[in-house]
């Protein structure tokens, strides 16, 4: 079973990069009963957890094009172990991503996860879907009570995907997920300022008494 992943990014060039960089027999022996091409509960859950992730696609002059999405947590939603749907939202009004879409339907994906050091990548195709006409497809979108225009969705069809080492992911945190942490501390330290403030009164009683 071919390692799918590699198997669309070895290109000759990239083979032959690795051949002069000492890899090649580390990568060619990794290939062998790796297939990942529907994901497992695992995916499915990092990628409702997301609030944002990187698409790269390429224009019909050859030159990539790399835009971060995002929205409430959640907002690219998974419909089956080998597709994804998330809503597309008025930005700039560029459409550079929709227009080489148009063209060339393959795309890549970046999930990154920062706090827990994890990446996972993903090649799809993917096709923009017109909600006038796609009911079933709005309401699985549909983000209540979020303010921002929706003009279309888009379908993530899965082709292969991979998790990257966590080695040079720089640690970040959202301010939600700062807020979640840091949580317990103010609770401790709100515990400790009332205990030091009664053992204040209560030495200021003792004085007062004495």
């Amino acid at each position: 079973m071919a390692y799918r992943f590699l198997e669309i990014a070895s290109t000759p060039s990239v083979k032959a990069a690795q051949e002069a960089n000492g890899s090649a027999r580390a990568w060619s022996s990794k290939q062998e009963g790796r297939e990942f091409i529907h994901f497992t509960p695992g995916e499915l859950q990092f990628i409702a957890e997301r609030d944002s992730f990187y698409l790269a696609t390429v224009s019909e002059t050859g030159w990539p094009y790399v835009q971060h999405r995002g929205g409430p947590r959640g907002f690219l939603r998974p419909i089956d172990d080998r597709t994804l749907a998330f809503a597309d939202f008025r930005g700039n009004r560029q459409y550079i991503s929709l227009g080489n879409l148009a063209a060339h339907d393959r795309a890549a994906l970046f999930l990154m996860d920062y706090p827990n050091r994890r990446r996972l990548k993903i090649y799809a195709h993917i096709e923009a879907k017109d909600l006038s006409a796609e009911p079933a497809l709005a309401e699985e979108i549909a983000l209540p009570g979020y303010k921002a225009k929706l003009e279309r969705a888009f379908l993530v069809h899965l082709e292969a995907f991979d998790w990257n080492c966590p080695q040079h992911i720089t640690l970040r945190f959202s301010e939600a997920e700062l807020e979640h942490a840091l949580g317990p501390v103010r609770l401790h330290i709100e515990k400790l300022e009332a205990e030091n403030k009664a053992l204040r009164e209560q030495l200021a009683g003792q004085g007062t008494r004495g």
